[in-house]
């Protein structure tokens, strides 16, 4: 599945840290402490909406959103979970999993634009990574 010209937008790369990787997708986890969040970006060269994967791919899309949405419910127990693919700054296909909580920095809006990212604590982010890699690691 993996696409040789496949590239990480250098935003994308800049705002996340690297959780694992999937069979289709790269698990980043967003450099935001206020909100537990992962991003999902398939490793297919020029992709830009998931009608752009073929249908195996787009069915394994899906498989890989809820293996990454229920380990972050499981690290991260939360109200709701924002799951969306909205690609209108960063083209390159990618899709969000927000673990929300009621009373949240943002809530009950959207994440995206409200506020600066806090970033994590070193001891905070070390003991979010080892849950979320041991999660994906166990699947």
């Amino acid at each position: 599945m993996s696409d040789a010209d496949f590239e990480l937008d250098p935003r994308l790369r800049d705002d996340t840290q690297h959780v694992a990787a999937l069979p289709l997708c790269e698990v980043l986890l967003m450099k935001d402490a206020r909100f537990p969040w992962l991003i999902l970006v398939p490793r297919v060269a020029g992709c830009a909406e998931i009608l752009d994967l073929a249908d195996g791919a787009r069915a394994l899309l899906w498989q890989e959103i809820n293996q990454a949405a229920a380990a972050l419910r499981e690290v991260a127990p939360c109200d709701k979970l924002n799951i969306g693919a909205l690609g209108n700054i960063v083209r390159q296909l990618h899709v969000h999993i927000v673990a929300r909580k009621t009373g949240d920095a943002a809530w009950p809006g959207p994440v995206w634009g409200q506020g600066r990212a806090e970033p994590y604590q070193d001891d905070a982010l070390s003991v979010l990574m080892q849950k979320l890699q041991s999660m994906f690691r166990t699947k």
